[in-house]
């Protein structure tokens, strides 16, 4: 996994892209300590998975969606 700075990304945006789309993961990396916070990778790597754990939150609260609610990831990042 290739990691880069925010600068670093930004500056090769469009490179960054075509390195995603060619199968790579890229870490990018934040402050002087260059904290990992974000990750960009193919979508085709993701798993959807039925059921999303809550992260920090899981135990402490819960969720319910209407039958009729319908949202795919896709009309998510399009919206």
């Amino acid at each position: 996994m290739q990691t880069m700075t925010v600068g670093e990304f930004k500056t090769r945006f469009s490179e960054v892209l075509n390195a995603v789309q060619a199968g790579e993961t890229i870490a990018v990396c934040y402050g002087r300590n260059r904290r990992k916070v974000a990750t960009m990778m193919p979508y085709a790597m993701i798993k959807p998975s039925g059921n999303r754990p809550l992260g920090l939150l899981k135990g402490k609260v819960s969720i319910r969606f209407s039958d009729d609610f319908a949202l795919t990831d896709d009309t998510l990042l399009q919206a």
